[in-house]
C-alpha cells in the first residue's frame, strides 16, 4: 500500500466528527495528535494551536536551506456525522476506491498534502523558502480553525486540498444564514376574528422568497460559479391544533457570488418584509443575520494557478480551471491576504451514507503538490 493511502486509512479510522454539528462528538483532538506525530516522524517542525478548548490546529513546517517564498497546504480534520453509515470508521479499499467517512471530505486531501511534504523532505528538502502544512479544525461549521490559523500564520500562496476531482478551482461561492420571524396573534381556533395566523403569514414571505430565488437564478451567470440562490432550510411555529399560531420562524440560506457584500442577503429579506408591511399594516415580521462567509475568487492568471496548471500538464494531465459551489477555508486564507486555490482528489458521497475517494486521484494529488512546492518555494 502506498504511504499516502495508508495514512488516509489511518485518518479515516479516527472519529473526528465536529462536536458543534453532533452533540457529544469527539472533535479533532485525536486526529490532530496523529497528524502531528506523522509530520514529526519525517522531520517537520510541528506546532499545535488551540482554536478552542480541545480543538487544536496542527501546523508543520519544512524550512528551505535559504530564505524564499512560503507555500501553505491547508485542509480540515473534522467531518460531518455518520447517520445511516454501517461502518464509517472502518476504511475499505475496493475497485480503486477507499470508502469511509471523510475519505473525500477531506481526509484524502489532508493525507495528500502531508505525504507531499514527506516526499519533499525525503528527496532533499527545499533549496529555498518554506512549506507550511496546516491541518485545521471546524471547517464543517464555522471555520474557527482557519480563523485562528490566519491570525498568526501567513504565506505567499496556499492550496486548500478540498475535493475538486483534480481541477484547479480559483473561486467558490459564499453563504449567509438569515433568521426570519413572523408574529401573529394567539386565539382559539374557533374564533378567527380574534386570531392572526403567523404560519399563513409566513407563507407570504415564502412566496416572495421563491420569486427572489427565481430572479437570482435568472441573472447573468458568473463564468465559473453560476448564479446566486437561496433556500428555506428550517421552519417551525405553532403550539397546538386548535389554536391560532402566534409565531412562525424560518431559517434560510442565501448562496452568494464574488463581489456581493455580506449584507446583501439580509437586505433582500428586509425589503420583502417592508413590502409586506406596506401591503398589510397588521403584518409583523423581522429578520436578522446569523452568520455569513464571503465568496472568494483568485484571478485565473495569478502565478499560483498557472504554476499548478503547469505541474498538472507536465504530469500528463490536462489542467482544468473551475469554481466550486461549496464554501471552503480558501476564502478565509484569501481574504487574509494569502492567494489560494482549491486542488484535491475526486470521489463522491460528500455528507452522504456512502462516501469514497479515487485512489489514483489521491496519488496524483500528492505528487502534484510535492512538485508545486519544489517550483514555488524559491
Amino acid at each position: 500500500m502506498d504511504p499516502v493511502i495508508r495514512l488516509l486509512s489511518d485518518l479515516v479510522a479516527i472519529n473526528s466528527i465536529n462536536p458543534t454539528l453532533v452533540a457529544g462528538a469527539p472533535g479533532e483532538a485525536e486526529i490532530a495528535a496523529e497528524v502531528a506525530a506523522v509530520m514529526r516522524r519525517f522531520g517537520l517542525d510541528v506546532e499545535t494551536q488551540l482554536a478552542a478548548p480541545g480543538r487544536p490546529n496542527t501546523i508543520g513546517v519544512l524550512e528551505g536551506r535559504r530564505k524564499g517564498r512560503a507555500l501553505m497546504f491547508c485542509g480540515h480534520l473534522d467531518t460531518v456525522g455518520v447517520a445511516g453509515m454501517a461502518a464509517p470508521f472502518a476504511p475499505i479499499e475496493r475497485d480503486g476506491r477507499v470508502y469511509g467517512r471523510g475519505t473525500q471530505d477531506m481526509k484524502s486531501g489532508v493525507a495528500a498534502m502531508i505525504d507531499a511534504a514527506r516526499l519533499v523532505a525525503e528527496s532533499g528538502g527545499l533549496d529555498a523558502g518554506r512549506l507550511i502544512v496546516a491541518a485545521v479544525v471546524d471547517e464543517e461549521h464555522s471555520s474557527i480553525g482557519a480563523d485562528a490559523l490566519v491570525a498568526t500564520w501567513t504565506a505567499d500562496a496556499a492550496v486548500v486540498t478540498e475535493p475538486t476531482g483534480l481541477e484547479i478551482a480559483v473561486g467558490h461561492k459564499g453563504f449567509a444564514w438569515i433568521d426570519v420571524e413572523v408574529r401573529g396573534k394567539a386565539a382559539h381556533g374557533s374564533r378567527p376574528a380574534d386570531g392572526q395566523d403567523a404560519i399563513l403569514r409566513m407563507g407570504r414571505v415564502l412566496h416572495h422568497l421563491e420569486a427572489l430565488d427565481r430572479d437570482l437564478q435568472a441573472r447573468r451567470r458568473h463564468a465559473l460559479l453560476g448564479t446566486g440562490s437561496l433556500h428555506a432550510s428550517i421552519i417551525d411555529g405553532g403550539h397546538e391544533l386548535s389554536s391560532y399560531p402566534d409565531r412562525a420562524r424560518l431559517q434560510m440560506e442565501r448562496r452568494t457570488l464574488p463581489g456581493e457584500p455580506d449584507s446583501a442577503a439580509l437586505g433582500e429579506v428586509q425589503s420583502i418584509l417592508e413590502r409586506l408591511r406596506r401591503d398589510d399594516p397588521t403584518f409583523r415580521g423581522d429578520a436578522r443575520a446569523v452568520f455569513s462567509r464571503p465568496a472568494y475568487e483568485l484571478p485565473a492568471d495569478h502565478e499560483l494557478p498557472r504554476t499548478l496548471a503547469a505541474v498538472v500538464r507536465d504530469a500528463g494531465r490536462t489542467p482544468t480551471l473551475s469554481g466550486m459551489s461549496f464554501w471552503t477555508d480558501a476564502a478565509v486564507l484569501g481574504h487574509a491576504g494569502i492567494p489560494s486555490v482549491l486542488f484535491g482528489p475526486g470521489g463522491a458521497g460528500l455528507h452522504s451514507a456512502e462516501e469514497y475517494v479515487e485512489v489514483a486521484d489521491v496519488l496524483a494529488c500528492r505528487n502534484a503538490l510535492a512538485e508545486l512546492a519544489r517550483r514555488f518555494c524559491r
